[in-house]
């Protein structure tokens, strides 16, 4: 059959980079673009404010970096490119892929985060670094001490931008924004593209195009989704036999609050490997970093973490992710799953359990990924209690023993009858 009517690919050197960054990307092995830099880095070299929508997992960072690139002059030591993202380990991430890309120019970057030196941050700012990456908070910060000078930025970028206004930082972000040059290119990349975030485009960026991603499927083809239903007392157990049935090679298992992870590491590292670790917002960043970096070199096999590893976080080996807690906003479990099936032409799995009293929330999620868990089974596994027959007469004798209602002011309920006696 002939294929004379099909598009060719394009490839890197068709989108008017130059030189220097097509050798740079041959060195990291950057061989063909990913659909967002496909659709995203044509637009954002012109200059124009554009706005990528595209699920986690699909090389959105290499679809600002590479533009900006274009767009400084590293003869000038001065920021020129800030990006903002809303948390340390994805600033770290950005920046260290950025200097990757950096490669064989003169370009500076820095990674401007909270729980870091900041007497290192600001010493790379007062050398020139044309590249800063970092937080809204110590950005902020390091604006108010007069060593991060906005008036030579060229352009601003928001990464995960959805996820930073989920986390409360949308007052930070304008009072960026607004100290920023008004001439300036504003690119706004996000795996969803709530009215909050559409909101803060209208405001901030000028007539942005648009390239929208998020509707190819991207986690659904390349993650197998399933679910179990289980009574809440015996998800420890459920837990246990997917990870015995699965054998995943990595694993993040997620939980909704930092004392549930650390309740589920402490049960788990009696019984399974030495090789789990947990991270979440109340570990010191010392200990965050050296945790990831354990589980990017494959060191830690199983992670049980808080939403603060549900973004941005690129470890390729995952091959599970385990919602032990189904996440309460379905934009969550989209972004948890994009932690597994990551661009290497292996299928993830993702587990969910799901308790008989969290139906609602497992529609919602099915609704927003446009198709349906499937079930998962473990052999000779209860996921139930047994119910025990309802007893009427059992049921009466419960209620007669049972103590009065407190009233809210902590006092027993005293009945009408009782109130006409005294």
């Amino acid at each position: 059959m002939s294929n004379e009517t099909e598009k060719p690919t394009k490839g890197f050197a068709d989108f008017g980079l130059s030189e220097t960054t097509l050798k740079a990307l041959k060195k990291v092995n950057y061989e063909t673009p990913s659909p967002i830099q496909a659709a995203f880095i044509p637009i954002a070299v012109t200059g124009k404010d554009c706005m990528g929508q595209a699920q986690t997992g699909t090389g959105k960072t290499a679809s600002f970096v590479l533009p900006s690139l274009q767009a400084i002059d590293d003869r000038i030591p001065a920021t020129q490119v800030l990006v903002l993202t809303p948390t340390r380990e994805l600033s770290d991430q950005v920046n260290a892929e950025a200097q990757r890309l950096c490669h064989g120019t003169k370009c500076r970057t820095t990674s401007c985060v909270g729980g870091k030196d900041i007497r290192k941050q600001i010493s790379d700012l007062k050398r020139g670094a044309q590249i800063a990456v970092g937080t809204p908070g110590r950005v902020l910060d390091l604006i108010s001490r007069g060593v991060l000078d906005l008036s030579t930025l060229k352009i601003v970028i928001l990464d995960e931008a959805d996820r930073m206004l989920d986390i409360g930082f949308r007052p930070d972000i304008e009072k960026i924004l607004r100290s920023c040059p008004a001439k300036r290119q504003t690119l706004l990349l996000s795996a969803t593209m709530p009215p909050p975030v559409e909101r803060l485009a209208r405001r901030f960026m000028n007539e942005p195009e648009r390239v929208d991603l998020s509707t190819k499927g991207i986690a659904a083809t390349t993650v197998e989704q399933f679910c179990v239903t289980v009574d809440r007392n015996r998800k420890y157990e459920l837990l246990t036999r997917v990870l015995f049935q699965e054998k995943p090679r990595q694993a993040i298992v997620f939980t909704r609050t930092k004392r549930g992870a650390d309740a589920l590491l402490k049960r788990l590292s009696r019984k399974l490997t030495k090789q789990i670790a947990v991270i979440h917002g109340d570990l010191q960043q010392r200990q965050r970093d050296r945790v990831l970096n354990g589980f990017r070199e494959g060191n830690i096999r199983l992670l049980i973490a808080t939403d603060v590893m549900g973004r941005g976080i690129d470890v390729s080996g995952v091959s599970h992710i385990i919602n032990y807690d189904i996440p309460e906003f379905c934009d969550d479990y989209v972004h948890r799953i994009g932690r597994t099936g990551r661009m290497n032409g292996e299928l993830g799995r993702g587990f969910t359990f799901v308790t008989p009293e969290e139906g609602e929330q497992l529609t919602n999620i099915e609704i927003r990924i446009n198709g349906l868990l499937e079930p998962y089974t473990v052999p000779n596994f209860d996921a139930f209690e047994p119910r025990k027959p309802y007893d009427p007469e059992k049921a009466a004798e419960e209620r007669e023993k049972a103590p009065p209602a407190p009233t809210r002011n902590g006092r027993f309920r005293r009945t009408a009858l009782a109130a006409r006696v005294v």
